[in-house]
């Protein structure tokens, strides 16, 4: 418990902290923070290091399909591929109720693995929590029009459905 309230402030100081960053971040010179990827939990959810503590980092207005569903592990390993090991910074939305913070993960390269999945047909636009992102939309049209990824699927089934009856399973 004691842990998780750490975890949670120290999330929450980080993401005061970039909120301040970020609006400032038309100052000449100034560059982002990086954090180097310590752990990949799924297509959608990092731990990047902070000040020498693993902080989870929850990826912005996307879901990726969960851990025995049809393309998680797809997403996990495409996550990892582009991030495991390597310096990235963070474009902050505040932290969700577990206290991860909420982000867009800016790559090396400058690409953002949050677009990166969606464009690759291994990640939904999560609507419910980023309805204005045009940038999403665009990509999923994208991906589902080339059948990219979970898109092959004649039905793909959404992490939030899948996650909402296996709860409903296990109240059983």
């Amino acid at each position: 418990m004691k842990r998780e309230m750490r975890r949670s402030s120290l999330a929450a100081a980080f993401c005061a902290l970039l909120a301040s960053w970020n609006a400032g971040c038309n100052a000449p010179r100034m560059r982002a923070p990086s954090y180097r990827v310590v752990r990949i939990l799924d297509g959608d959810t990092i731990e990047v290091l902070m000040d020498r503590r693993p902080v989870r980092v929850r990826l912005q207005g996307v879901d990726c399909p969960e851990r025995g569903q049809a393309f998680g592990t797809a997403a996990r390993r495409f996550t990892s591929e582009l991030c495991f090991g390597k310096q990235v910074s963070l474009r902050s939305y505040g932290s969700d109720r577990y206290g991860r913070i909420l982000a867009d993960v800016v790559l090396p390269d400058g690409r953002i693995l949050n677009h990166e999945l969606v464009r690759a047909g291994l990640a939904w636009w999560y609507r419910e929590y980023a309805a204005g992102d045009t940038t999403l939309e665009a990509l999923e049209q994208e991906a589902r029009a080339a059948r990219r990824g979970l898109w092959a699927d004649s039905r793909p089934l959404p992490p939030w459905e899948y996650r909402r009856e296996r709860r409903s399973q296990a109240g059983r």
